[in-house]
C-alpha cells in the first residue's frame, strides 16, 4: 500500500515513515477533557498498531473510551498527549483543513445512525461525497452505480431514505462510505439500530468489502454480533486497553445468507492513484 502520494496538490503535509503495512500507529495516547477547574482523562496511555486489510474491533462498556479512540483515528479529534498515525500522518500534526482532507480522500465512516440526507436519492447519498472531489460525472456515475451493486441495492437508486428499511438505509450508508475506495472505514456501533436478520447482512457487506478490496475496518461496538464477526478485539476498560487478541469469526451459519451475492470486483481498479482515495462521510 503506497501513504506517500502526493494528495490533492500538496494540501496534505509530509509523511512520517511508519512499519510497511501499518495504517495506524498509536503510541503513548492520552486524551483529557475538561470539566470545570478540572478534566477527566477518557483514554490513558494507549498504544496500538493496525495493519493494512484488518478487520477488527474496539469494544467494551459505554464510557469505556472506544469512540473517543475512534474518533481521533479519524481526525474528529486530537491527542492531549501521545501520538496517533493514520495512514502516515500525524493527527496532532494536522490543520483543520488537512484533518478535514484526510477525511475527504482515504476514511470512511458508517454511524449508526446512517446520517442519509432524507431529499436525496439513495443515487444522490452515495454520489455525494464524490461532489467534494475532482471526478468526472461519466466517472461518478460508474462508481455510484457499481458501489450500489455491491451492497445489493441497484434496484434502489430513485428511492428515498424514508422508503427504505434499517438495513437497506445503512447499507447505502456503507456505499456512500466505500464509494471513493477507502483505506480505512471506521464503524461506530453499525448495527444499534437494526434488528438481527438486518445487523447480519449489514456485517456480511462489510465483510466481503474487507476481504474482496482489502479495505481496513475498525468497529466501536459492545454488539455480540459485530463481535462474532471480527477478526481481532480490544477490549477497552475505563480508558486502557485490558486485552488485545486474534480472533477465529464464528458466523459460518449466516455467510451464504446475504443478499448481495459475490461482489465480482474487479481488483486491477483497486490501487489506482485515483480511486484509492476515502470517505468523508
Amino acid at each position: 500500500m503506497n501513504t506517500n502520494k502526493k494528495l490533492n496538490n500538496g494540501v496534505l503535509p509530509s509523511t512520517i515513515e511508519v512499519g510497511e503495512d501499518s495504517i495506524v500507529e498509536i503510541k503513548n495516547l492520552v486524551k483529557n477533557f475538561p470539566i470545570g477547574n478540572d478534566f477527566f482523562t477518557a483514554l490513558k496511555g494507549i498504544n496500538l498498531t493496525f495493519t493494512e486489510g484488518e478487520f477488527a474491533g474496539l469494544v467494551g462498556p459505554s464510557g469505556s473510551g472506544k469512540t473517543t479512540l475512534l474518533n481521533i483515528i479519524g481526525s474528529l479529534d486530537v491527542p492531549s498527549d501521545g501520538d496517533v498515525t493514520v495512514l502516515s500522518h500525524s493527527i496532532s500534526n494536522l490543520t483543520q483543513k488537512q484533518a478535514a482532507q484526510l477525511r475527504k480522500e482515504k476514511l470512511g465512516f458508517i454511524f449508526q445512525n446512517y446520517n442519509l440526507l432524507p431529499v436525496y436519492t439513495v443515487y444522490e447519498n452515495v454520489e455525494f461525497p464524490l461532489l467534494l472531489l475532482d471526478i468526472s460525472a461519466g466517472e461518478r456515475k460508474k462508481r455510484v452505480l457499481e458501489t450500489l451493486e455491491w451492497v445489493g441495492l441497484s434496484d434502489k437508486i430513485h428511492s428515498r431514505p424514508s422508503q427504505l428499511s434499517g438495513g437497506e438505509c445503512q447499507r447505502v450508508a456503507i456505499a456512500r462510505a466505500m464509494v471513493k475506495r477507502p483505506s480505512l472505514v471506521l464503524a461506530d456501533e453499525p448495527t444499534a439500530n437494526l434488528d438481527s436478520e438486518n445487523s447480519h447482512n449489514v456485517l456480511q457487506t462489510m465483510v466481503k468489502l474487507n476481504r474482496e478490496l482489502k479495505t481496513s475496518f475498525i468497529f466501536a461496538t459492545h454488539d455480540d454480533k459485530v463481535i462474532g464477526y471480527l477478526h481481532r478485539i480490544i477490549r477497552l476498560e475505563d480508558g486502557k486497553v485490558v486485552d488485545d487478541r486474534p480472533q477465529t469469526p464464528n458466523v459460518s451459519r449466516f455467510i451464504g445468507k446475504s443478499p448481495m451475492g459475490d461482489l465480482n470486483i474487479p481488483l486491477s481498479n483497486t490501487n489506482s492513484s485515483d480511486t484509492n482515495l476515502g470517505g468523508a462521510l
